[in-house]
């Protein structure tokens, strides 16, 4: 893969995990302000994508080509 291509997604892991962490904040915040178990839910969910994808980033990271 050329070395222009590596970057792109090399930046695109990084905003990916980062937008899924905001995401979470926001539907949990969401769920507690209106009350609504269904957006709480959605914020875990995205929670536990999130911890995921900063592991699987981190294991890809530091493993030897």
């Amino acid at each position: 893969m050329k070395n222009w291509r590596k970057n792109i997604l090399r930046q695109l892991d990084t905003t990916l995990i980062l937008f899924e962490l905001v995401l979470s904040a926001i539907f949990i915040s969401l769920g507690y302000i209106t009350g609504n178990i269904y957006l709480r839910g959605v914020g875990v969910g995205l929670v536990i994508a999130w911890v995921t994808s900063v592991i699987a980033h981190l294991y890809k990271k530091n493993a030897k080509p």
